[in-house]
């Protein structure tokens, strides 16, 4: 799951999808920036993710790096400018096939932005919640 500074979205994104999965599935998140390498996720993205039963306290922010395609099969970019940052960093088609928009999951072929929440108030985040919760549900019947 990655975002731009891994604290609002692809946080929240990695706790959602990780509890619809089984501990066998590896989930992570990263930024595509790391302005906030080391941090905490945003508060409202910890209080979004609290008030469904998720607790995502034990992360922390990280710059997505090309290592990332050899560790995961599938990288969901959480918008566009992002997606494209990390196809950047890709150096076979094999990665680059790695690499989806996750909207694409509820709405295909749309390539819809998830929202950047942290300007947008309390309700940016639970709308995001909202959003990645429907993506996620589709990610983990898949696997």
């Amino acid at each position: 799951m990655v975002c731009l500074g891994n604290i609002c979205r692809s946080p929240l994104a990695e706790g959602i999808l990780q509890s619809k999965v089984n501990d066998s599935v590896k989930v992570d998140s990263a930024g595509t920036s790391g302005f906030h390498q080391g941090e905490l996720p945003d508060s409202r993205s910890i209080a979004v993710a609290k008030k469904y039963s998720i607790d995502i306290t034990n992360q922390r922010s990280r710059k997505f790096t090309a290592n990332d395609f050899r560790e995961f099969d599938l990288i969901y970019a959480m918008d566009v400018s992002n997606y494209r940052d990390i196809l950047s960093l890709a150096s076979t088609e094999e990665d680059r096939g790695r690499v989806k928009m996750i909207l694409n999951e509820s709405y295909p072929n749309e390539n819809r932005n998830v929202p950047d929440p942290y300007y947008g108030g309390d309700m940016g985040f639970e709308n995001v919640y909202s959003m990645l919760d429907e993506a996620c549900e589709i990610i983990a019947s898949k696997l």
